[in-house]
C-alpha cells in the first residue's frame, strides 16, 4: 500500500525522526488556515505548497510551489488543488490532486551551508538483507545519479536479525561528509529511520531530499513510503491511510471479487490460475512480441462467475488488443472452466478482440471439445508454443 507524503511523515515523526512540519488540506480555505497556524509555530511567512499524489517528480509538473506570503499561498493552493498533475511517474492523463501539504520552509539561512541528500531503506533480495541506499546527491532522480555518477551512491546491507550497528551508522555519516553536530544528528536520523521502516513493516522508505539545515539539523523534507500489504493485519491503524482515489478502479473491483489483478501498460490481457503460471504466461507474451496488459490470477475456483468478472475487467482496458486464457486444471477441472468461459462469453455479449484459450490438465480433452463446439470466435490451442505463435500471429495481423 502506497502512502501520501504527509502520511509517511506521520509514521516517521512517531518514531522520532525529524520531518518538515506541516498540515494537509483538501480545500483552499483549509490551506490558508494551516498556513496561519504554521506561521505562528515557525515564525516565518514562507510555506511550501505540495501536491499529494502517489507519484514522484511532482515539482517538475508544477505540483510544488514556494509561497512567500499568504497571498501566494492562496494562489498556489487554488491552482494545485483539483489540477491533473502530470509527472514522469504518472500516465499522460496525470493524477487529480485532492490534497495539498502546507509545509514549513526548512531552507532557512544560518551559519552553515544547506545540503541535500538521498536516503532510502528497502529489501535487498539478492542478499536477503535490508539495505540502506544513500547519496550526497539529493533532490534529483536517483536513477540519473546512478547512471551519470554511480560512485556517489553507497549501499549498506543490514542483517535484519541483528539490526543496524553503530559502525554502519558512522559509515553512512562519514560517506555523506557530515561533521560536528551534523555527524551525530545524521547517525540518530538514520537509526530512527531504519527503526520506522522495520516496525511499520514497510517495503520502501525513500526520503528525497534529506537536508542538513543551516543549523546542522537533519530533516526529512519528503517521504515516499510503501507498506507491505501482507503485514497490514498487524497495523489496523494503517487502514485509514488507504486512498482508493489513487488506485486503479479495476484493481479495486478485482480485489472486491477475490481476484488477484495488477494493471500493466501492455496490449495482451491475461487470465490465468496460479501466480507461477501467470508469470510464465507474461513471459510468453513478451517473447511473442507483445506486452502483458495485466497480471490476473483467478485462483483455484475458476467458475463462470469469476471468469466473467475477469473478462469484464480486462475488456475495460482500451489498450488490450487480445486476451490469452491459460488455465492448468489441477484441483479445478478444465471442462468446468471451459463451460465457464462459454457462459461468460455469452453473458458479456459481443467481444470484438481475439481470444486465445489454452486449457491443460484434468479433463482438458473434454474442455477443448466444449470450446470447439461452442460456436465462439476464439482460438483454442494446446501447447505453450501454440499459444505464443497465435499471439504473434494476431498482433502482426
Amino acid at each position: 500500500m502506497n502512502l501520501h507524503e504527509y502520511q509517511g511523515k506521520e509514521i516517521l515523526a512517531n518514531h522520532g525522526v525529524r520531518v518538515q512540519r506541516g498540515y494537509v488540506a483538501d480545500t483552499v480555505s483549509q490551506a490558508i488556515q494551516n498556513g496561519e497556524l504554521l506561521s505562528k509555530e515557525t515564525n516565518t511567512p514562507f510555506f511550501l505548497v505540495k501536491a499529494q499524489i502517489h507519484a514522484g517528480g511532482r515539482g517538475k509538473g508544477g505540483g510544488i510551489k514556494l509561497a512567500k506570503n499568504m497571498t501566494e499561498l492562496k494562489e498556489y493552493a487554488s491552482s494545485i488543488l483539483g489540477m491533473m498533475l502530470i509527472t514522469p511517474q504518472t500516465t499522460r492523463k496525470g493524477k487529480k490532486v485532492n490534497k495539498v501539504f502546507i509545509g514549513e520552509d526548512v531552507y532557512y539561512p544560518g551559519e552553515n551551508e544547506i545540503e541535500e541528500m538521498y536516503i532510502s531503506v528497502l529489501l535487498n533480495r539478492s542478499t536477503n538483507t535490508n539495505m540502506i541506499m544513500y547519496s550526497s546527491e539529493g533532490g534529483v532522480e536517483i536513477e540519473k545519479v546512478a547512471e551519470e555518477s554511480p560512485e556517489k551512491i553507497f549501499i549498506e546491507n543490514i542483517d535484519p536479525l541483528k539490526g543496524i550497528s553503530k559502525e554502519q551508522l558512522e559509515t553512512i555519516a562519514n560517506n555523506l561528509k557530515m561533521k560536528d553536530d551534523a555527524f551525530q544528528n545524521m547517525c540518530d536520523f538514520v537509526e530512527k529511520l531504519y527503526k520506522a521502516y522495520v516496525e511499520s513493516d514497510s517495503s520502501l522508505f525513500e526520503i528525497n531530499p534529506v537536508i542538513k539545515s543551516s543549523d546542522n539539523q537533519i530533516i526529512a523534507v519528503d517521504a515516499k513510503v510503501t507498506i507491505d500489504d501482507n503485514a497490514l493485519y498487524r497495523h489496523p491503524n494503517f487502514a485509514e491511510y488507504r486512498d482508493e482515489k489513487e488506485e486503479d478502479p479495476s484493481e479495486i473491483e478485482a480485489e472486491s471479487l477475490g481476484l488477484s489483478y495488477v494493471k500493466l501498460d501492455g496490449n495482451v490481457g491475461c487470465i490465468v490460475n496460479g501466480a507461477g503460471l501467470a508469470m510464465a504466461t507474461m513471459d510468453i507474451i513478451k517473447i511473442s512480441g507483445g506486452n502483458p496488459a495485466n497480471f490476473l490470477d483467478v485462483g483455484g475456483t475458476a467458475d463462470s462467475k469469476r471468469v466473467e468478472s475477469a473478462f469484464r475487467i480486462i475488456l475495460n482496458d482500451p489498450n488490450v488488443e487480445a486476451i490469452l486464457v491459460n488455465i492448468f486444471g489441477g484441483i479445478v477441472r478444465c471442462d468446468r472452466v471451459a463451460q465457464g468461459i462459454v457462459d461468460a462469453y455469452k453473458n458479456i455479449g459481443t467481444i470484438s478482440i481475439p481470444i486465445i484459450i489454452r486449457l491443460q490438465g484434468t479433463n482438458s480433452k473434454e474442455a477443448k471439445e466444449i470450446i470447439d463446439n461452442s460456436g465462439l470466435k476464439v482460438s483454442s490451442v494446446i501447447s505453450l508454443q501454440d499459444a505464443a505463435d497465435k499471439v504473434k500471429e494476431i498482433l502482426q495481423g
